[in-house]
């Protein structure tokens, strides 16, 4: 298992992290396997999908479906309940295959780290297996 550390920078972003998970999975020697990708933070969430900077503003119009400030039952606590709430949506982890030492993404599939609550610094863990 690796931990890796993500510094986001605003209250809504998405990260490629990609080559981090990629590294991970070079550096674990592994060359038929699956990499989980899991995010530690219940206002934090792990997608696949294009790095494409039109679309990158479309995956902020598209977690607004959940909007902030909408009377949560959780506001009255931490004012953060549509963090959690679009977490939930997107789910905090991904699995991928592993073939022939590498992550079996498509042509134009990068992994994001979703932040729904910064700016913070997140921890995503990376455990690589072993298919026998």
């Amino acid at each position: 298992m690796i931990q890796i550390s993500i510094k986001t920078s605003k209250e809504v972003q998405f990260i490629d992290i990609t080559s981090e998970i990629e590294r991970v999975v070079r550096e674990s020697g592994v060359k038929e396997g699956a990499a989980n990708i899991f995010t530690k933070h219940t206002t934090t969430a792990i997608i696949i999908n294009e790095n494409e900077p039109g679309l990158l503003k479309d995956y902020e119009k598209l977690v607004e479906l959940v909007p902030k400030g909408r009377g949560y039952e959780h506001d009255r606590i931490d004012d953060n309940a549509h963090a959690h709430l679009r977490s939930i949506l997107l789910g905090p982890n991904k699995v991928v295959p592993i073939i022939k030492g590498e992550l079996a993404l498509g042509t134009w599939q990068r992994i994001f780290l979703a932040e729904f609550d910064g700016p913070r610094v997140r921890e995503v863990v990376v455990q690589v297996f072993h298919l026998f």
